[in-house]
C-alpha cells in the first residue's frame, strides 16, 4: 500500500473522530493530503489562501443566484478547481519569481495542494465556517503525520 492511501485512511479515521467527539470537521481526505505537505508550510497555506478565495466567491455568487444542496457543492469545487489551476499556473510563479531574492524560502515550485482539494476545504467552510474548519484541518492533519511516523518511521522520511 502507498503512503498516500495510507495518509488518506488515517485521515478519514482521524476526521470521523473530530466530527463524532468534537462536532466539527476540517474535511474527511484533506488532512491525509496536508499530514504529507506539514513539511512544505507555504503550499499548506497557498492551499487555505486558495480555499477562502473560493469560500468567499461562493458567498458572492451566493448574492446573484440560488445555490444550495449540491448545486453549491459543485460551484464551490469547480471554482477551486479554476482558482488553483489558475493560480498555480500563472500567478504564483509570477507572484514568487520577483520575491525569491528577497524571502528564500519561496520557490517557484510552490504551489497549493491538488486541484480539488481547496475546493473540498471551502465545501467545509461553508458549512460549519472558516476557523473551526481551519483548526479541525490543522488539528487532525497533525494527528495524521504523527501517527504516520508512528507507524512508519523512517520510511515517511523517503
Amino acid at each position: 500500500m502507498d503512503l498516500l492511501s495510507i495518509s488518506i485512511g488515517l485521515g478519514l479515521g482521524v476526521s470521523l473522530f473530530f466530527s463524532e467527539f468534537f462536532g466539527i470537521a476540517g474535511g474527511l481526505v484533506v488532512p491525509g493530503y496536508f499530514a504529507l505537505q506539514l513539511q512544505n508550510p507555504i503550499s499548506i497555506l497557498l492551499t487555505l489562501l486558495i480555499s477562502l478565495l473560493v469560500f468567499w466567491s461562493g458567498k458572492v455568487l451566493s448574492g446573484f443566484t440560488i445555490l444550495y444542496g449540491k448545486r453549491r457543492t459543485a460551484i464551490l469545487l469547480l471554482l477551486g478547481f479554476i482558482l488553483d489551476a489558475a493560480c498555480n499556473e500563472w500567478i504564483f510563479p509570477f507572484l514568487f519569481s520577483s520575491l525569491r531574492s528577497d524571502f528564500p524560502i519561496l520557490s517557484s515550485e510552490a504551489r497549493a495542494i491538488g486541484h480539488i482539494i481547496p475546493g473540498l476545504i471551502a465545501v467545509w467552510m461553508d458549512r460549519q465556517g472558516c476557523i473551526e474548519t481551519i483548526a479541525s484541518l490543522l488539528g487532525a492533519s497533525v494527528i495524521v503525520r504523527l501517527l504516520l511516523i508512528l507507524f512508519l518511521g523512517k520510511e515517511l522520511i523517503s
